[in-house]
């Protein structure tokens, strides 16, 4: 919870109206998933005695925010009560001007009596100023209704934000001995086409996805977001320290921006991107770095082996999603790696697949 050191009077309200609410924003943003990135996803409503005159979301980046969305909503003969209503937010108004003016000027504007706050931006260009500009203006603020969801709802957001790198989320799948590949390193079809289906869905969620040599050389993945889900295709992201892999690669087609992480050269061709780091045991704190400096807020890491407990050995990931095809066994194959200090959240089954999600403690 934010410790209010400035003269702002802030209230914290336990009130169950507050947060059915901003449930109800925290509803209303998850429908821009994978649409704002970098900015975070966020819903707003407006309620006048008890009714919602008014709502909307932040659906695109560089276009309206969540508030303007809400107020431009507001039908015609229920524009006199905006000046009457309660305005919930689940993420503090901005006060500062990017692709779009900012938003605490417009509450102001529209003389909106009280504001009901998620959370508290952690961008330096907010954190904070939203909220003490509102009352500056004579605004009611009500600040914290459902923070830690408001928090967990913009996770990628957040840590980008305070921990200065991307969030990171680990994906493999295994057969049910813990296997990822054979022995030679040739592919193994594992998962089946429902859980298939569903690992499209989370790329298209997502800033970047990156894979290790081996993988790019021998699967010759695509890293596209395809199997019928709708969004931009994710930077693709492959290290390659000597730069020997094939430039026929569908990772190198001109389906998506790729970058090569590789101790030879830094420069720009066509869609591809050279980007140069050393070779030494700080590989995967200069990859999360780089991320950080290319503004990429979330990535993918989907192997091999070594890559991903790579991520794990030095404890820099934040969520593991682990699909397991029970009934294939694979002799003789590449281990699949061991999570550390890792909590199971949650699980779910697609016929012979069972899919398990960690969070990292």
């Amino acid at each position: 919870m934010w410790q209010n050191n400035s003269p702002l009077t802030i209230h914290h309200s336990p009130l169950i109206s507050h947060n059915t609410y901003m449930h109800r924003c925290i509803e209303l943003a998850r429908l821009a998933a994978g649409h704002t990135a970098p900015n975070p996803m966020v819903g707003a409503l407006m309620i006048h005695d008890g009714r919602i005159i008014g709502e909307g979301y932040h659906q695109y980046y560089g276009e309206a925010h969540a508030e303007v969305n809400c107020i431009s909503s507001v039908q015609a003969e229920d524009q006199p009560l905006i000046s009457q209503s309660t305005l919930y937010v689940s993420l503090e108004p901005c006060v500062h001007y990017g692709k779009t003016p900012p938003c605490a000027d417009l509450i102001i504007k529209k003389k909106i009596p009280k504001v009901v706050i998620g959370c508290r931006d952690p961008f330096i260009e907010v954190n904070g100023k939203g909220i003490e500009k509102l009352n500056a203006a004579g605004i009611e603020t009500i600040f914290g209704v459902l923070e830690e969801e408001c928090i967990a709802l913009n996770k990628r957001f957040f840590t980008f934000h305070t921990k200065h790198r991307p969030y990171v989320i680990l994906k493999w799948a295994e057969s049910g001995n813990h296997k990822l590949a054979n022995a030679d390193f040739s592919r193994v079809f594992i998962s089946n086409e429902f859980s298939n289906r569903l690992v499209h869905k989370w790329r298209s969620e997502e800033a970047a996805i990156l894979i290790g040599t081996n993988t790019a050389l021998y699967d010759d993945p695509a890293l596209t977001v395809r199997e019928g889900w709708q969004g931009s295709n994710l930077t693709r992201m492959v290290i390659d320290m000597e730069l020997r892999l094939p430039q026929s690669l569908k990772i190198f087609n001109q389906q998506a921006r790729t970058i090569v992480f590789n101790s030879r050269k830094h420069e720009e061709q066509n869609n591809i991107s050279y980007y140069k780091i050393k070779r030494d045991e700080q590989l995967v704190q200069q990859i999360v770095h780089a991320l950080y400096q290319l503004k990429i807020q979330s990535v993918i890491i989907e192997g091999g082996t070594a890559l991903l407990q790579s991520f794990i050995d030095v404890g820099i990931w934040d969520e593991a999603r682990v699909i397991t095809n029970e009934t294939l066994q694979i002799p003789d194959g590449i281990h699949g790696p061991e999570l550390d200090e890792a909590k199971l959240i949650s699980g779910e089954n697609y016929f012979s697949d069972s899919i398990r999600y960690y969070k990292h403690l």
